[in-house]
């Protein structure tokens, strides 16, 4: 009786602080990205971001890098945020690998090399069929890691499912540069390699949007079954569950989430490994809040960045993904070191 006293005590207290943090967490994204519009290479009050919104005035500068600059790359930073954070925590939960996340995994080499190719045969391509191409990369890319890591007769383990995937995306990477050179289009792919969000315009919150709002949904109708999945097949499978349906669609949601952040920011690292591994530290092992808690904390995460990258060497900007490496890699390192004990 008093351990299951004490387990119900720990389960209220988990449960009590996903629910602050999936109440405030709204605010503060809210928050920081009013922070974002205000703060850049020109700073901008309040007031007039206020004014932007409810009077514009096309003929006022202000007015224009608000609603044309500002909001739709704040907003774009908030959804490819949570959608990165949220790949990686149903990459983890599915893979029981706390290794796992789309920049380590192939995925978002995969996006790229694909997207190397399509500038190289439609150098003209539209926002849209880049983001088609970005899809298929996605799942080629996570498709050849899996296969590769499950080659040994041990299967995929943690440490070797991370080797492949960073096999994987040292050739994507190395083909990708190849084609880079002999197509002349280095320009062109540079702002996708280096991970930014200064060329976001309201086009790509249009094609972003939706794809990121299924993903999520989808999401979180899985977290469920990625929660029985995240304690072992046999467990899943004695409560009833097809494992095999439950991976399947959440890959396909990986994709989807992946494939579209890439399509418009380019390789933006380590945000689908970091959060998902603060959100369980902080809310337990149950999906059905790690999925929309590591959302809101990845679009937080990835926003912070971002004004950050903005104000280092102001008036130039370093690339978002330079800033996230700095937290990401040190993170990395210290889960290969423990060799991936810290199983999802």
């Amino acid at each position: 009786m008093p351990r299951r006293s004490a387990n119900k005590t720990s389960k209220n207290k988990q449960t009590i602080l996903a629910t602050v943090i999936l109440t405030t967490g709204l605010f503060v994204l809210a928050l920081f990205m009013a922070i974002s519009i205000m703060y850049g290479a020109a700073d901008i009050h309040l007031e007039t971001i206020w004014k932007s919104l409810t009077a514009y005035n096309p003929s006022s500068s202000s007015h224009q890098i608000i609603v044309n600059l500002r909001i739709p790359r704040a907003l774009a930073a908030a959804l490819i945020g949570s959608a990165l954070a949220m790949s990686g925590a149903i990459m983890q939960g599915m893979t029981r690998n706390a290794l796992a996340s789309p920049s380590i995994m192939g995925v978002t080499a995969g996006a790229m090399f694909t997207m190397a190719i399509a500038l190289a045969i439609m150098p003209s391509a539209s926002s849209f069929t880049m983001m088609m191409w970005a899809f298929g990369g996605a799942g080629l890319g996570t498709g050849i890691v899996f296969l590769v890591g499950s080659i040994s007769k041990s299967g995929l383990t943690p440490v070797k499912l991370a080797l492949a995937g960073t096999a994987v995306t040292a050739l994507f990477t190395s083909i990708s540069t190849a084609i880079t050179i002999h197509f002349n289009i280095a320009k062109d792919l540079s702002f996708w390699y280096a991970g930014g969000l200064s060329s976001i315009q309201w086009v790509h919150i249009k094609l972003l949007a939706p794809v990121a709002i299924l993903g999520t949904l989808i999401a979180l109708l899985l977290s469920k079954s990625i929660s029985a999945l995240s304690l072992g097949e046999d467990v899943a499978r004695s409560l009833g569950q097809k494992t095999w349906v439950t991976k399947l669609t959440g890959t396909i949601v990986v994709l989807l989430l992946t494939g579209a952040a890439v399509s418009v920011s380019g390789t933006i690292g380590f945000i689908g490994l970091v959060i998902p591994h603060i959100t369980r530290f902080l809310v337990g092992s149950d999906y059905r809040v790690i999925i929309p808690c590591s959302g809101i904390l990845g679009g937080i995460l990835l926003i912070i960045a971002d004004t950050v990258s903005r104000m280092i060497n102001p008036p130039f900007e370093t690339p978002v993904g330079t800033v996230t490496a700095l937290i990401g890699v040190p993170f990395f390192l210290y889960l290969a070191r423990n060799d991936g004990r810290n199983a999802a």
